[in-house]
C-alpha cells in the first residue's frame, strides 16, 4: 500500500511563484512514474506533468516553460516548481503514482488571484 501527501499549495497572486512537493511512503516499487495532475471547478482532471524513475519527464503544453517538475529518488518525492502562475492554473492539485496500479494523494488548493 502506497499513501502519498502533498504540500505547497496556497493563494498567490498572478505572476506569482509557489512550489508543490509529494512524499510517497509505503511499497514503492521501480520502475514508476510519479506525476502532478490538477483538477479545476467544473472540469476534468488533467495532467500537468510527469516523471519517470528514469528521470523522462513531460509536460502540459499549457505549463512548459513556466513549471519544473523534479524527484528525489531516494526520498521517493516529487516537486513541482510553478513560475509565473496564471488564473487559470487555479485548481486542486493532486500527486499521483503508478507502478502496476495507480495511488492518489488527497490533493492541495493552488489558488491564483488576477
Amino acid at each position: 500500500q502506497v499513501q502519498l501527501v502533498e504540500s505547497g499549495g496556497g493563494l498567490v497572486q498572478a505572476g506569482g511563484s509557489l512550489r508543490l512537493s509529494c512524499a510517497a511512503s509505503g511499497t514503492i516499487f521501480s520502475p514508476n512514474f510519479m506525476a502532478w495532475y490538477r483538477q479545476a471547478p467544473g472540469k476534468q482532471r488533467e495532467l500537468v506533468a510527469g516523471i519517470s524513475s528514469g528521470g523522462m519527464i513531460n509536460y502540459a503544453d499549457s505549463v512548459k516553460g513556466r513549471f519544473t517538475i523534479s524527484r528525489d529518488n531516494p526520498k521517493n518525492t516529487v516537486y513541482l516548481q510553478m513560475n509565473s502562475l496564471k488564473p487559470e492554473d487555479t485548481g486542486v492539485y493532486y500527486c499521483n503514482l503508478r507502478t502496476s496500479f495507480s495511488s492518489w494523494g488527497q490533493g492541495t488548493q493552488v489558488t491564483v488571484s488576477s
